[in-house]
């Protein structure tokens, strides 16, 4: 058994290796080659590997979703890690570090429940106790401690140095971890005579990604910028030197962000040309109704209508027995790009052609 497992990690580490090489250091190979295995035996080291990758896959799913209408929108690039570090200790990147560790823990532990380890299953640390709302902690409440501690061992186990970057980088870690426990959502289930509610018994579960997503979202606008100082972190340009005790449930950063209105791959921008936006419609917010101001027009691009026509299968029927035939449906849609804007030379040419064809057609 022992030497199967160890065959099956050589085989992992050389697929991990070989894709390093080829498509750059990605934030799955980071966390399953340098994690601290010396903490973890071979087997539970296997054992979590799957977790540990779906769970940062998860995290930049999320983180693309979350950014999609905004200039950075976490693009692949971005994400890439040739070497450790490379990234901007910038406003983005601690997004990218907190975001990542919570996905790590929120996977280990949804599968802790799933009953996929051997070591862990359900937090029963409280149950049996009364609560204040006349309530009793009971079921199987998802046990979060084990994901936090096992998404810790690696996570953190990339960032070992001791210099301000590392200490970012556990920061931020330590932020995405929290917003998994804070999102958390208790669920109660009623005990009594003909459905009445005698008594109610509740435990907690993990919320939905998403919501954990939106959380760090807004940890991500109000991040504070800070400083190094003695081997702590301290507010920037602060007079102390004494670490500030908000900073501890804040995202932080030590450098400012670009614009990323410009390609600039070395910072992880790719820049808003040819980027969509959207004008309108009614299932937009505010925020994504602004898109085309933030990514074209605030950059110096101007958005240009586009219209193309796509074919989809429509009016499908089920047909005894057993298909579904579906007709061909297509539909016109309108997309908004963001493009170089036009010189006065160029715009005065069209203008006289236009006049021309028009003198023509009289």
């Amino acid at each position: 058994m022992f030497t199967r497992v160890l065959w099956s990690m050589s085989l992992l580490l050389a697929v991990l290796f070989r894709t390093a090489e080829s498509n750059g250091w990605t934030l799955q190979s980071n966390f399953l080659i340098t994690g601290p295995k010396s903490s973890l035996q071979a087997s539970q080291t296997y054992e979590y590997a799957s977790s540990v990758a779906a769970g940062a896959q998860t995290a930049m799913e999320e983180c693309k979703y979350q950014f999609s209408w905004d200039r950075w929108n976490c693009t692949d690039n971005a994400l890439s890690m040739f070497k450790p570090n490379t990234l901007p200790a910038n406003r983005e990147t601690s997004f990218v570090h907190a975001i990542s560790a919570a996905g790590v823990m929120y996977v280990l532990t949804r599968n802790c429940s799933k009953g996929a380890f051997e070591q862990c299953g359900c937090d029963l640390t409280n149950n049996g106790k009364k609560a204040e709302g006349g309530w009793t902690w009971g079921g199987c409440s998802d046990d979060i401690a084990f994901g936090e501690e096992i998404s810790e061992m690696y996570t953190d186990g990339v960032e070992n140095g001791q210099d301000a970057r590392a200490a970012m980088n556990r920061h931020n870690n330590d932020v995405g971890r929290e917003a998994v426990r804070q999102t958390m959502k208790r669920v109660c289930k009623c005990h009594g005579v003909s459905g009445s509610c005698t008594t109610k018994t509740c435990w907690l579960q993990l919320a939905d990604f998403r919501a954990i997503g939106v959380f760090l979202k807004k940890k991500y606008k109000k991040a504070d910028k800070v400083d190094y100082v003695r081997g702590q972190l301290t507010e920037n340009n602060s007079a102390s030197s004494k670490r500030n005790p908000g900073l501890k449930k804040d995202m932080v950063f030590l450098e400012d962000s670009p614009d990323y209105c410009r390609e600039n791959l070395t910072v992880g921008s790719r820049g808003t040309l040819g980027r969509e936006c959207i004008r309108g419609g009614k299932t937009t917010d505010k925020y994504e109704k602004k898109s085309c101001k933030r990514l074209c027009k605030d950059c110096g691009y101007v958005p240009k209508r586009i219209t193309t026509e796509v074919t989809s299968s429509c009016n499908c029927k089920f047909h005894w027995c057993c298909s579904v035939k579906c007709s061909q449906c297509t539909k016109t849609v309108t997309k908004y790009i963001c493009v170089q804007r036009e010189s006065k030379n160029r715009r005065k040419n069209v203008r006289k052609k236009s006049k021309q064809r028009r003198r023509n057609k009289i």
